[in-house]
């Protein structure tokens, strides 16, 4: 069986692609691209960052990232070292009836002490106790993305339109479990999901779990949720005209802003965005309606405005936006991995009348 480096180097060879420009068009440095080929983890600084480059370089190649992370799951258990409690002495053959004998009713023992314990110390209100004496917490989704560490038997509240529902952590081992009304829905390391919890068939909660471990299920799992917004109910976006610069050169900015260019007239341009991986997005283009919807790798939007752009994506790192204007292409710096952004693409004018087209990252 082919390792996972060998199928991701083949696949990049196929495509007549080095590495230099697979990193300059992922985001990730040719010095990773190199190890995960020759599967070298040690040029990255720890197993989360490994998993998420080994899924965005599988999905840029157009490489299952299931059977990619299959593949690097298998090695990673070969190449684990055998716990010394695995080497045992051999015992002669009349012995191993006493010890059999003695091991099940330890066993039972165990089982039955357990047991007692667990139905003498129950809680009175049957709350779930996660590790150690910590508590379970509750948590309720709202308009703003919830970033905490879960730990199972945490519980979150969706608002929806029938009532709240209770998601409950049930599994922070490997991958997140949430029992829902429809069932325990789980996401894996590094990755962006859409969860029906209604079972009404759309998505309600975008789920992004960005460091969960593989050996140790009660250090819980590091997670961002939002509210996927419907087309009904999306929030109002500010209008987006061609705004005067500040007469006061010394007046603070609000927003971060970077130049894209500058020319002595304002005049249409368009935005195209790549997608790379999964994104919930939505864009206004001037005075129009907002659009909103989930894509996925490969898909691409197109935008063209007079005066300006809003965009909302729920991971900065999976869009790739590319502006042209006046027969120009300009790319524009990709965000980081799980980075909710909010910007403006849009033409000012500045003191002496030029106009520039700027990104404003809002908060």
């Amino acid at each position: 069986m082919e390792s996972y480096g060998t199928i991701l180097k083949r696949a990049r060879e196929e495509k007549n692609i080095d590495r230099d420009t697979a990193a300059r068009e992922t985001s990730i440095t040719a010095e990773c691209i190199r190890g995960l080929e020759e599967e070298d983890t040690s040029v990255f600084p720890g197993e989360p960052y490994m998993i998420g480059f080994l899924r965005n370089y599988a999905e840029y190649l157009g490489v299952s990232p299931d059977a990619v992370m299959s593949l690097y799951r298998s090695k990673a258990i070969q190449e684990s070292p055998v716990p010394d409690g695995l080497f045992v002495k051999h015992k002669s053959s009349f012995f191993i009836p006493i010890v059999v004998g003695s091991g099940i009713f330890v066993v039972a023992a165990v089982a039955v002490v357990l047991i007692i314990f667990k139905f003498s110390h129950a809680n009175k209100n049957g709350s779930v106790v996660v590790a150690q004496g910590m508590e379970s917490k509750t948590y309720e989704l709202t308009d703003k993305p919830l970033e905490k560490r879960l730990f199972r038997g945490d519980k979150i509240v969706y608002p929806s339109e029938k009532g709240k529902i209770i998601l409950t952590v049930s599994d922070t081992l490997t991958a997140l479990g949430l029992d829902t009304p429809v069932g325990t829905l789980r996401t894996d390391l590094a990755e962006e999901a859409e969860l029906d919890v209604d079972g009404d068939a759309k998505g309600d909660v975008i789920v992004y779990v960005s460091d969960i471990s593989s050996t140790d299920a009660s250090r819980g799992a590091e997670v961002r949720m939002l509210v996927r917004r419907q087309g009904g109910d999306m929030l109002a976006i500010d209008e987006i005209p061609i705004e005067e610069a500040s007469q006061n050169p010394l007046s603070p900015q609000k927003h971060t802003q970077s130049v894209i260019f500058e020319d002595n007239r304002a005049y249409p341009f368009t935005i195209n965005a790549t997608f790379r991986g999964p994104c919930e997005f939505r864009y206004r283009v001037d005075r129009k309606r907002s659009n909103e919807n989930y894509f996925t790798n490969g898909e691409v939007v197109m935008m063209t405005a007079n005066n300006g752009v809003r965009v909302w994506m729920s991971n900065g790192n999976t869009v790739k936006f590319t502006v042209v204007a006046d027969t120009k292409n300009y790319d524009l710096e990709i965000g980081k991995a799980g980075q909710v952004l909010v910007q403006d693409i849009k033409w000012v004018r500045d003191t002496e009348g030029k106009y520039k087209l700027v990104v404003v990252e809002l908060d």
